[in-house]
């Protein structure tokens, strides 16, 4: 397998590699992984697959299942692929463990996360929150409400929660975890109403912490910085021809579940991919800079360092590429 680039150099290459500039030579052989199961949230990389969009930049581009049975981090570590989807917090957590990584885009620059209660909770605050029963998912997932009652100076019960809205359905927690574009929809599939629900998206509070990004190895991406470049833009496009063709879009996203064996509700996964168009195109169009913003950077790692959960804070610069860009 072919290694690769980082993110400063993202849009040079974007403006500066022509087309053609892989059309007619071989492909390159690579494989990437989504950190979760095949859904919406990775449409534009399925579709890019599917629809040769890999292919015109050079690319033939193996999609691995993510999940929970699947460490991300691990299989860059290990070779197994060559590029992934992780959360900014994943990364910034396992920077030392893999040998350093580095985000080539932030496809998702805010959070998405929010805490659910309903109405009937009497929940109406963050303050409201003390000493409530609060639904946390394990690992990197459970740090940005962990943030955000470090923020509000709450202690809450934290009880786990398993990826269903059971618990929260059936008054076993006062408060859910929920991110925007899934388990929220669910819970309003249920036949809850919005106005029956009071909801604290983190970003709202002083937690925006950034989501969706894509990474390499740091030791391997400055070998290839034009195949590196080639997959950002190839992803890139892949969401812009998901927002574009939603049903097409869907089509594939669900062929990908079903052969994951994984249960296909289309209206939501249709919620799922219109959230993620919400969040990648905040403006109403294809980002021109998806470079991650040191704001966004600082405030997760700041509080990973001040939590204990890392020993030390990766260097912005390194962590971006900037140094070692163009070596």
């Amino acid at each position: 397998m072919n290694k690769f680039f980082t993110l400063p150099l993202f849009l040079i290459f974007l403006q500066a590699l022509p087309l053609s500039a892989n059309e007619g030579a071989g492909l390159t052989s690579c494989a990437m992984v989504p950190h979760w199961s095949p859904q919406a949230q990775f449409a534009g990389y399925y579709v890019a697959a599917e629809k040769n969009i890999y292919r015109k930049h050079g690319i033939d581009m193996v999609i691995l299942k993510g999940g929970p049975d699947c460490s991300a981090p691990e299989y860059l570590k290990d070779g197994l692929v060559d590029f992934a989807v992780l959360w900014l917090t994943t990364a910034i957590r396992q920077y030392e463990a893999v040998g350093g990584l580095v985000n080539l885009s932030q496809v998702v620059p805010r959070s998405s996360m929010m805490l659910v209660a309903k109405k009937s909770s009497n929940i109406r605050t963050p303050s409201e929150m003390n000493g409530k029963k609060v639904g946390l998912w394990s690992g990197d997932l459970a740090v940005p409400p962990r943030a955000f009652f470090s923020e509000y100076g709450l202690q809450v019960r934290e009880i786990p929660q398993a990826y269903t809205v059971n618990l929260f359905l059936r008054g076993g927690v006062d408060v859910a975890s929920a991110m925007w574009y899934n388990e929220y929809h669910t819970i309003l599939n249920t036949g809850i109403n919005p106005d029956e629900l009071d909801i604290f998206p983190l970003w709202k509070y002083g937690q925006n912490f950034p989501e969706d990004g894509l990474y390499m190895l740091e030791t391997e991406y400055k070998k290839n910085p034009e195949l590196a470049a080639a997959f950002a833009r190839a992803s890139f496009e892949g969401w812009d021809y998901a927002f574009s063709h939603p049903d097409e879009a869907l089509d594939i996203v669900i062929r990908y579940m079903r052969e994951a064996k994984i249960s296909a509700n289309r209206t939501h996964q249709k919620w799922m991919l219109a959230r993620m168009q919400d969040l990648i195109m905040s403006d109403g169009r294809m980002p021109g800079s998806t470079r991650l913003k040191k704001f966004g950077f600082d405030t997760v790692a700041d509080f990973l360092l001040n939590s204990g959960l890392i020993a030390e804070k990766p260097d912005y610069a390194e962590f971006t590429g900037e140094i070692n860009a163009g070596k």
